[in-house]
């Protein structure tokens, strides 16, 4: 019995990882996507950037105003369910948005913000964020972060055994 316990466990775990990478590989496919779309609406955009608080967003970009939008990417109503965080997120942006892929419940998501429906290919935004100035003082903060984590990126990928 203890060798049928044990196939199970390995089983189990087997369809855990598996789950967890499907959910990773949605995730990457949104975030290109819509990484598409936000250059195409003029931002420069950074994929895991690191706010002031710590906290990272998936994407964060940055419009020729100096305005930032900031993209929350969701790959199952799990991983939108899990998520506590993503209010602390709007303090750091002009615009917010949940991205998401076309299959998602999107009654599940809060009405009030922005929404990016999104595959790997291409995105569109099915409803447009309301827009919420940011704090001056922090704007500037994030300016220099954000150019700063662009720099330390570039700086990395043309000397990667320097840092």
């Amino acid at each position: 019995m203890e060798h049928i316990t044990n196939n199970l466990t390995l089983d189990l775990a087997d369809a855990d990882t598996d789950r967890v990478s499907r959910a990773a590989g949605i995730a990457k496919g949104i975030s290109r996507g819509t990484g598409r779309l936000l250059r195409d609406l003029g931002y420069e955009v950074l994929e895991e950037f690191k706010l002031a608080s710590r906290r990272r967003v998936d994407l964060a970009g940055l419009d020729r105003k100096g305005r930032f939008a900031v993209v929350e990417i969701k790959s199952s109503l799990a991983d939108f369910r899990a998520d506590t965080k993503w209010p602390e997120y709007l303090a750091h942006c002009d615009f917010f948005y949940f991205a998401v892929a076309d299959d998602f419940p999107l009654e599940a998501l809060p009405d009030a913000e922005g929404l990016i429906i999104a595959d790997a290919y291409d995105a569109a935004i099915q409803r447009p964020a309301a827009e919420r100035p940011m704090n001056g003082n922090r704007r500037r903060s994030q300016l220099l972060r954000f150019a700063r984590q662009s720099a330390q990126r570039l700086a990395q990928v043309r000397d990667p055994a320097r840092r």
